[in-house]
């Protein structure tokens, strides 16, 4: 702690420099050419380069502006006319705050940021000592050093080391790394969605105030009552609009596993917005998703909200009777999709004996905290729920269906989810930018309490979007609306899809064959998340609105 450096040689055995081999010399190359980053950690902090962006671009330099920026870790090297260059000395610069003390203690030292200037120095311009130290060329009189993947290298790998007094409290150490720049976007993004959502709003009161109280009314005038049934559009389908649909067992688990991605993904971001999962503890993200997923099955005191009771009570509902079977498929369908393609990528990172591999103690551990946990838990929460009263629907059901008339062409499905889902995404769209910058592009984003409300923006939406396209499924005399409305509510996921092979192809530069299968396996599991968690709540929406306009009208 706080004991200066000026340069140290690392790696060499009696001072002599490293000789890489052609073929590490060919493995740097290539990390090099695919823009690599490296990544140290000195007490808790990433290491991070200072990036200084000129603002104004005015001629006299007394009026330029400094932007400084951080880059989270330092490049491996860099390119310069087709020529490859590797950094292979670093200049560590480590600010430190002094905590107050009293007159006899000795003061304290906390790291409060942690930075690197990456420098490539030819092997020619170091001189080296018998005690590893080393001393660096004056001003910009070396050059650097070039790494040949045609034949061997030799190099020497060095570090200095800085300590700085900094005025930045212990508490606001991670302030460096989680400012941001634009946060005028995200507000840009709020605004924007809060249109998208006042414009759907004037849709729906439109409806439900103007055409569906006028049915209401004509419904339930006594005198005319055979004119009307001639002309309307959605009471004719009472007697089946509630008709239990095709595969009522997994349609249930469905939505029941995205209640449990619903809560999970409300908690999480709000705890998170709280500032309570700081990214100083790695992982803490993950591992609450996780934890509060597995949990979400059924936990004992609130076992009438989550996943496993919702799916029950609404498979009674759809007159199912295999509870056991149902309670099973709850538990394993989503959850058994997500482990398959993680373990399937999994396999594929550990062929690469890359250090971003799940170890397979922690994929067995969680796969014990599934069937050990979860299953039990989604029973427990299933047996509740099938045991409850069904959800009482206003109207009874035929016994012989009613025939569908032809549908017209706006009706199909496919343009159902195109027409539904493009309101929702352009709502978070903006956000979702930002998201994949911070997993793909080695950014930070800890901007919750927008991420929050644009959460809370998209339930809004979904709900709303949901409605209007089952009123007008019931008004074109079509009572299948289960499936259709889980699938269409669920269509801002295929522009989600749309938009990661947009982002795969413009702001990306990944030509390798498992990279690439990465990035599309993991999208893969994102859209199928979104679509349940989109799916439930537009299904839940629909499904109140159902209820809802049914038990206002008088049927005979």
């Amino acid at each position: 702690m706080n004991s200066e450096k000026k340069c140290e040689v690392l790696c060499s055995q009696s001072n002599k420099p490293v000789t890489l081999t052609m073929q590490e010399s060919r493995l740097v190359a290539e990390r090099i050419t695919e823009d690599y980053y490296v990544h140290l950690i000195a007490d808790n902090l990433p290491v991070a380069t200072r990036l200084e962006l000129y603002s104004n671009r005015d001629s006299d330099d007394k009026k330029k502006e400094k932007d400084v920026q951080f880059e989270h870790g330092y490049r491996l090297g860099f390119t310069d006319v087709n020529k490859i260059y590797l950094h292979n000395h670093l200049s560590f610069i480590l600010y430190y705050h002094r905590e107050d003390m009293e007159e006899d203690q000795e003061h304290t030292y906390r790291v409060v940021r942690f930075e690197v200037i990456p420098q490539s120095i030819r092997l020619e311009d170091l001189k080296v000592d018998e005690k590893s130290s080393c001393t660096l060329p004056e001003g910009t009189s070396s050059s650097p050093q070039e790494i040949d993947p045609t034949k061997e290298n030799q190099l020497y790998f060095t570090y200095s080391v800085h300590w700085e007094e900094s005025d930045i409290k212990w508490a606001s150490r991670w302030d460096t790394y989680l400012t941001m720049s634009d946060v005028q976007i995200h507000w840009f993004s709020i605004i924007n969605s809060v249109v998208v959502v006042f414009f759907l709003s004037g849709i729906l009161s439109m409806i439900i105030i103007r055409t569906l109280r006028k049915d209401i009314a004509n419904y339930n005038k006594e005198d005319d009552i055979e004119d009307t049934m001639e002309e309307s559009g959605w009471k004719l389908v009472h007697g089946d609009v509630f008709r239990p649909p095709q595969y009522p067992m997994i349609l249930s688990s469905l939505l029941g596993s995205g209640i449990q991605l619903f809560c999970m993904i409300l908690i999480v971001i709000f705890v998170a917005m709280l500032g309570m999962l700081s990214p100083s503890s790695r992982g803490a993200l993950m591992t609450t998703a996780c934890f509060l997923f597995m949990f979400m099955g059924s936990l004992p005191f609130f076992h009438r909200v989550f996943g496993g009771f919702s799916a029950g009570r609404l498979y009674r509902t759809l007159k199912g009777h295999r509870w056991k079977k149902g309670a099973f498929c709850t538990a394993t369908l989503y959850p058994g999709v997500v482990f398959g393609i993680c373990f399937v990528l999994n396999c594929f990172i550990w062929g690469k004996h890359s250090s971003g591999a799940v170890p397979f103690p922690t994929m067995v551990a969680l796969l014990c905290m599934w069937f050990g946990i979860s299953l039990p838990l989604v029973y427990l929460g299933y047996y509740f729920g099938f045991r409850k009263q069904p959800y009482d629907n206003p109207v009874r059901t035929n016994q012989i269906p009613r025939q569908i008339p032809e549908q017209r062409w706006y009706m199909n499905r496919f343009v159902g989810i195109l027409m539904a889902g493009i309101l929702p995404f352009g709502a978070m769209f903006i956000e979702l930018f930002f998201i994949f910058s911070a997993i793909w592009e080695n950014q930070f984003y800890y901007l919750f309490g927008f991420l929050f409300l644009v959460f809370i923006i998209l339930v809004v939406s979904c709900s709303q979007i949901s409605i209007v396209m089952v009123y007008f499924q019931l008004c074109a005399e079509d009572y299948r609306w289960w499936w259709r409305n889980f699938l269409v509510s669920g269509g801002s996921a295929f522009y989600v899809l749309v938009y990661a092979i947009f982002y795969f192809v413009n702001k990306l530069d990944i030509v390798e064959f498992i990279p690439s299968l990465l990035y599309f396996g993991y999208t893969a599991l994102m859209v199928l998340s979104f679509w349940l968690l989109t799916g439930t709540i537009g299904f839940y929406a629909a499904y109140m609105f159902v209820r809802k306009i049914y038990a206002a009208v008088k049927i005979d």
